[in-house]
């Protein structure tokens, strides 16, 4: 691949059709979960392909049988007590989401198995997002001790409404595939063998059409998510705030010692 992609070590590329180019992410750890620097390939790589003009169209999809089941809950309670880490941590975040939306190639998403935190984040924001019915997502904050932030405020209220991303986000619920579409959350569920296909398929044609009208649809529909961009930078804010809180640390400490958390009931909030 070109030498803009060199330096990815947790991303693999391929060109499935002309101009396509598919961003595989390629996890060491269990079920794609994202470790450090996965996550900082993750929120840097949307900059290089919106700069590549050999790329008309983007799959993001996952290795194996899974997307990604987010971040690695032991790198994240590192990031409970090093502010340092925290901030930087949370500057990469921002920039995945504001780098999926501000990208100027359409990008499809292809999900099996789990998608979870910024796993699910990378799927939800595709412009096109594809995902087996058997596949399992879960937003996860709440079950952690912190609050909903990266990707979730600024777009599920619009993908399926308020009474559903209330009840998901509140909840840290696990649901399907299938849910996802009936809910409008994700734009296709079909047989998990046919996801792959599919989302080349899309992604093909996408490259094939008028890339200035693409484009410019793109960003038109989006300033509808950019429209809560300040509910997302505080609802950012406030999710980090909460990996350096008790409550943050009780979470992640009691999800790492597979044991139900206890918190305190006398919240100062």
């Amino acid at each position: 691949m070109e030498s803009r992609y060199d330096r990815y070590t947790r991303l693999k590329f391929d060109r499935p059709a002309p101009r396509v180019l598919r961003i595989t992410l390629s996890s060491p750890l269990k079920m794609g979960a994202m470790d450090a620097q996965m996550h900082r390939e993750v929120s840097e790589i949307w900059a290089d392909v919106d700069a590549d003009d050999s790329v008309a169209a983007v799959i993001i999809t996952g290795e194996g049988r899974s997307f990604s089941a987010g971040g690695d809950l032991n790198h994240e309670r590192k990031v409970c007590d090093d502010y340092k880490l925290r901030m930087q941590t949370m500057n990469e975040a921002r920039k995945l989401v504001m780098g999926m939306i501000e990208c100027r190639k359409p990008i499809v998403g292809a999900a099996r198995g789990w998608a979870v935190g910024a796993g699910l984040a990378c799927l939800i924001l595709a412009d096109i997002s594809i995902a087996s019915k058997d596949a399992k997502f879960s937003d996860g904050h709440l079950k952690i001790g912190v609050a909903a932030g990266d990707h979730a405020l600024i777009a599920w209220p619009i993908l399926c409404g308020m009474a559903k991303a209330k009840y998901y986000l509140m909840t840290a619920e696990t649901f399907t595939g299938e849910e996802a579409e009936r809910m409008n959350l994700i734009s296709l569920a079909l047989p998990d063998e046919e996801v792959e296909a599919r989302a080349v398929k899309i992604a093909a044609g996408l490259a094939e059409g008028a890339p200035a009208a693409l484009r410019w649809t793109k960003m038109m529909l989006n300033h509808w998510m950019k429209q809560a961009a300040p509910i997302f930078d505080a609802s950012l804010a406030l999710e980090f705030i909460g990996f350096g809180g008790p409550e943050g640390v009780e979470g992640i400490d009691a999800f790492l010692q597979k044991r139900k958390p206890v918190f305190d009931a006398d919240s100062p909030v």
